[in-house]
């Protein structure tokens, strides 16, 4: 058992050895997360609420102990910063230029927000000082998603329900738009495919578009609709994930155009997908009955996790572990995926 600054106790429970997990408690609904995915700043998590942005630092002691990986029971966190956003936040991004030491170090922290204003505004703090507003505006109808070039950070993608994927530039000036046929769920940039951008539509497509060129470029089909997600796969840019109907399925870009597996998700209806970016083989959805959320992995057939949860809002995997953050009713709920014991 842990206690914050507060003396806040933080939950700490095993399930069948399955995963740990621990609560971080907010002050509000949480309404989407995301760790920062850069080695440099894979300490912070970014938590976004009804009426601010809150930075969190996050430290996860992992230790080895002889040929099997194990995960110490320790935990600490710390709110960094409280950035007020004047509306509830709906999605949030990382730029590449963000990282975090010690707030003694001087470290900078820049962070997308895209508000229900279907505005969005970039945040850029150095600790101990003043935070820096951009707000970019051009959208019309609501933000479903926004995508940092990993890179350098110097392109800002999102698409919304306007039926456009949006590129901004570091001067906050509209570089590009990209018309779609459906309302925009997700979008992506890969570190390895720095050109491209991808689109997923509501209507069960999945657009590819060079960023250099300003068109499309390939496309996939879900066969299924309402598509409610993406994600590439870290380690494999010729991986993506997708979520439709009551299913998830793999896609692999330099095969198919159709999915090469699907499974059962959740039988009401998929919401997400996240790949665990340390493990390639685990990717996370969230859907309904109820507010359910789960682990696969593609290797196997076991559910490493699978639980439901009163309200739950946006999914996140920390860049090295595999812990998975998930937004819940005034608090983030932490989840330690333990690796698979092999079959004697």
């Amino acid at each position: 058992m842990f206690e914050d600054e507060s003396g806040a106790i933080l939950n700490m429970s095993m399930e069948q050895n399955a995963f740990v997990s621990y609560c971080i408690p907010c002050h509000d609904t949480v309404n989407t997360l995301e760790f920062c995915p850069y080695d440099c700043g894979s300490s912070l998590l970014a938590i976004g609420t009804n009426s601010r942005v809150s930075i969190y630092c996050c430290r996860f002691l992992h230790t080895e102990e002889g040929e099997d990986e194990s995960f110490q029971e320790d935990f600490d966190f710390k709110l960094l910063l409280d950035i007020q956003n004047g509306c509830p936040v709906r999605s949030l991004t990382w730029s590449p230029l963000s990282s975090y030491q010690s707030c003694e170090q001087q470290d900078t922290v820049r962070i997308a927000a895209a508000g229900s204003d279907n505005r969005i505004k970039i945040f850029t703090t150095i600790f101990d000082a003043t935070t820096d507003a951009q707000v970019l505006e051009g959208h019309s109808d609501f933000i479903n998603s926004l995508a940092y070039s990993p890179e350098n950070g110097d392109i800002l993608a999102s698409t919304g329900d306007d039926y456009t994927c949006r590129l901004w530039g570091n001067d906050c000036s509209q570089q590009a738009c990209f018309q779609l046929t459906a309302p925009g769920m997700s979008v992506c940039i890969h570190e390895k495919e720095p050109g491209k951008v991808m689109v997923a539509q509501k209507n069960g497509i999945i657009k590819i578009f060079s960023l250099d060129l300003q068109h499309q470029i390939s496309s996939c089909d879900s066969g299924i609709s309402p598509l409610m997600g993406i994600d590439w796969c870290k380690s494999d840019e010729d991986i993506i994930g997708a979520v439709a109907g009551t299913e998830w399925m793999v896609f692999q870009l330099s095969r198919s155009s159709q999915p090469l597996e699907r499974r059962q998700a959740h039988v009401d209806g998929v919401r997400d997908i996240k790949w665990c970016k340390c493990n390639p083989s685990l990717l996370a959805t969230s859907g309904r009955p109820g507010r359910q959320i789960k682990v696969f992995s593609t290797k196997h057939y076991q559910i490493p996790l699978n639980t439901s949860l009163k309200v739950s809002y946006g999914m996140s995997w920390h860049a090295e572990l595999p812990i998975l953050g998930v937004g819940g009713d005034w608090k983030v709920h932490l989840y330690y995926i333990e690796p698979a014991k092999p079959q004697i």
